[in-house]
């Protein structure tokens, strides 16, 4: 979705936006039917993105309708609300410090937690550790975030500069 994004925000290209934005829409939807521990991560970033109102794009309004379309037509694993309201409060509270926490501080500790959105990665190492999610999820979600930082670096290093 980094890329996705990127291409909207900063090369104001639509279509290659929305074409990286519903291929994250497959591949998060896909993992949402097939295991509980992803449906939990990927329905709290959706519903705390959604409440931070970070969908703000033709490219996530079209990249959560397929998710939610595969997502019925598949349907969800059996799932419980507290841990999903766990879920969306941290990804609710790694939006909305990451948006703004450098106005209210200059402690360079605190804007790095949110700058790279540690409590999401804290709730769900904390979840693995008391039986939520088997420690694979805890490594394959840091994998996931990794995978996000990197689509930034190769979109500012690569496909900006052939751009420019």
């Amino acid at each position: 979705m980094k890329i996705s994004d990127d291409f909207y925000d900063e090369a104001g290209n639509r279509t290659i936006a929305t074409i990286f934005g519903i291929l994250c829409a497959i591949a998060s939807a896909l993992a949402t039917v097939s295991y509980s521990g992803a449906a939990y991560i990927f329905i709290g970033i959706l519903v705390g993105t959604l409440l931070a109102f970070k969908i703000d794009g033709s490219h996530h309004i079209i990249t959560l309708i397929l998710y939610i379309l595969i997502c019925l037509a598949m349907g969800l694993p059996s799932l419980q609300v507290p841990i999903i309201l766990i879920c969306v409060l941290a990804a609710l509270a790694d939006e909305v410090g990451h948006e703004l926490i450098a106005n209210y501080t200059e402690n360079t500790f605190i804007i790095l937690f949110f700058e790279y959105r540690f409590v999401m990665k804290i709730v769900i190492f904390l979840l693995a550790l008391c039986g939520v999610f088997s420690f694979w999820t805890f490594i394959f979600f840091i994998l996931f975030e990794l995978s996000y930082v990197v689509g930034g670096l190769v979109f500012k290093k690569v496909i900006k500069k052939e751009n420019d």
